[in-house]
């Protein structure tokens, strides 16, 4: 055999499967384009006078102390709902985000510890089914019964919106799915790029596509709300547990289980106008974070999905089976089809040498391949702006890198465990949480928020709008016109914003936090650290903190940054009180 057809030998399976699997794309991407009905939203009045429902909010938790006080912080301040609770499943070796929870509990009633009756960690399906037990508990005990269960981690953004939207949506359907998106970073940050363009083109084309024909809903394991009756069938079905404890995709098992068991389910799209309402949060920016991420998403819907099930599904479910598991063989072969291409563009000789066939099904395979990144860069571009999107070719590549090493752990990870005859282990992903005004995406505006509460009313602050001085915050010209005191205007900033507010107590300050960032940085931005606390530098600001506020303060410290409202006055007797004769001769200089 001549080296020719050795070359064509090797390529013609390559070649056929990477057309075959880029038609079944372009097929998603033509009933994505075609006109479709449109999806029935509520009005702002059927969503208000709609009686809530008791939504009971699952959170699991792993070595989340650094991430867990800021999210309930914000969501708990944020969110437009009133009848929630919030259960925290915490494992009893966890003390660090124990502590972190309970802090939270003395804050907020809503805000409950469920821990779990062993050491951990061990899935993230059984920290739920610990909390779903926990929650049962609180029931008897208080005499109320949760209609909806909603599941969250610890590193959402929660829209204030999405409680009211699950709410209306689960009184026909029995899970309900929002959005899930990731937060923008800047382009040159590859990995996490690559979130934000999947999520981007999953929820925006996949899932409605998915929906469309019929397919079954998989959850994306946060800003899902389970009906209380589905889940009791499914814990009915499988020894008292509403989620799978062996299985690392819980989320997406549950999907497929309610679908069989033929419960509705119903994704709501992206607003195309406004800030989508949809579920924010940071994904992993190095690769490490991201192959150990990924590979858990490989394992569980491709590997233990297939174990579990098999091809045993109705018939219009096998196809979307296919699509989900696909990528187990595409994974690994991106990166060679990636090298190949590269080669062939520099060795135009041996291109001319393939057979004709061979030539056809390339182009045909380079021109789908071109559809798919056209259709993955606009539903960027609806989300993060053109220029980011700008980046999608660069992100594919890299990616297909990504997803081939994840795929080669998954499948490692899961011999090892059927050898061993072992379970696969909860292998947590590493969480960040914003604390500047990406936290405060979807939020309503700060005017409308001191009408709600009552300290304005609304023609003063359209007076206030109208006149409002370029450059000073609505806040302070409300107050320099004596339409609101100070004291009330931090009162509002802080419930706005999730953030404590006053003096803290002279036992929560800790020894050498003071030293922890350079006097100039203090005074320029306006900060007092007074406590170091689960890995994280707490201070005191007059300020709402801002991102190129943390940005450059966390240039001086590893810690996480954590940030304590105090009115103007009091922090400038803080500053004298711990910096004294230092603070004054700069500020001197200023």
């Amino acid at each position: 055999m001549s080296q020719s057809q050795w070359i064509v030998a090797l390529l013609a399976p390559l070649a056929i499967w990477i057309l075959l699997s880029g038609l079944d794309d372009v097929f998603i991407v033509i009933v994505w384009l075609l006109p479709r009905r449109r999806f029935r939203w509520p009005s702002e009045p059927e969503l208000q006078g709609a009686a809530e429902r008791r939504i009971a909010v699952f959170v699991p938790l792993w070595n989340e102390h650094r991430v867990v006080g800021r999210m309930l912080e914000r969501n708990l301040a944020s969110i437009r709902y009133e009848c929630y609770d919030i259960f925290a499943g915490v494992y009893p070796n966890d003390e660090a985000t124990i502590r972190a929870v309970a802090e939270m509990t003395c804050r907020d009633r809503r805000v409950h510890i469920a821990m779990l009756p062993h050491d951990g960690p061990t899935s993230k399906g059984d920290c739920l089914n610990w909390i779903w037990r926990r929650m049962q508990e609180y029931e008897t005990a208080h005499g109320v019964r949760f209609e909806i269960i909603l599941t969250h981690d610890a590193e959402d953004l929660v829209h204030p919106e999405s409680l009211r939207l699950v709410n209306w949506f689960s009184r026909e359907n029995e899970m309900v799915q929002v959005p899930v998106l990731a937060l923008p970073t800047s382009w040159h940050q590859l990995t996490h790029g690559i979130y934000c363009d999947e999520f981007a083109e999953y929820q925006q084309k996949d899932i409605p596509v998915r929906q469309h024909l019929g397919g079954f809903l998989p959850s994306n394991g946060v800003g899902t709300g389970f009906g209380r009756e589905a889940l009791e069938a499914l814990a009915a079905a499988r020894d008292r547990l509403p989620f799978d404890p062996r299985c690392l995709t819980e989320d997406y098992e549950n999907g497929y289980r309610l679908n069989e068991l033929g419960y509705r389910q119903v994704f709501v799209p992206l607003r195309r106008s406004g800030v989508p309402v949809a579920t924010r949060e940071y994904f992993p920016c190095d690769i490490r974070s991201a192959v150990r991420q990924r590979s858990r998403w490989v394992a569980g819907i491709t590997l233990q999905g297939w174990q579990h099930h098999g091809w045993r599904a109705p018939r219009r479910q096998i196809y979307w089976l296919w699509r989900d598991r696909k990528g187990l063989v595409g994974n690994l072969l991106s990166p060679l089809a990636n090298l190949i291409f590269t080669l062939g563009m520099t060795n135009w000789r041996a291109v001319r040498e393939l057979p004709g066939w061979m030539k056809s099904i390339c182009a045909a395979s380079f021109a789908i391949s071109i559809v798919q990144m056209g259709a993955r860069a606009a539903c960027s571009a609806r989300i993060y702006g053109w220029r980011f999107a700008a980046g999608v070719p660069l992100r594919v590549l890299w990616a297909n890198v990504v997803n081939a090493v994840a795929t080669v752990g998954a499948i490692s990870q899961f011999a090892t465990a059927c050898c061993r005859n072992s379970r696969l282990m909860w292998r947590k992903t590493d969480h960040v949480y914003p604390v500047d005004a990406a936290a405060r995406i979807g939020q309503e505006r700060f005017g409308q928020f001191l009408v709600r509460l009552g300290l304005v009313s609304p023609s003063e602050i359209d007076d206030a709008l109208t006149s409002q001085p370029r450059g000073t915050p609505l806040g302070e010209y409300l107050v320099q016109l004596q339409k609101l005191s100070e004291e009330h205007l931090y009162f509002a900033l802080s419930l706005h914003a999730g953030l404590e507010l006053g003096v803290p107590e002279p036992d929560q300050w800790t020894l050498g936090a003071t030293r922890k960032l350079p006097i100039a940085s203090i005074l320029r931005w306006k900060v007092v650290p007074y406590r170091i606390d689960l890995g994280q530098l707490h201070l005191l600001t007059p300020n709402l903190p801002t991102q190129e506020m943390t940005r450059d303060l966390a240039r001086y410290c590893s810690l996480g940054l954590r940030f304590r409202l105090i009115e103007p006055a009091e922090f400038d007797r803080q500053l004298e009180t711990v910096y004294g004769s230092r603070f004054t001769a700069l500020r001197l200089t200023a």
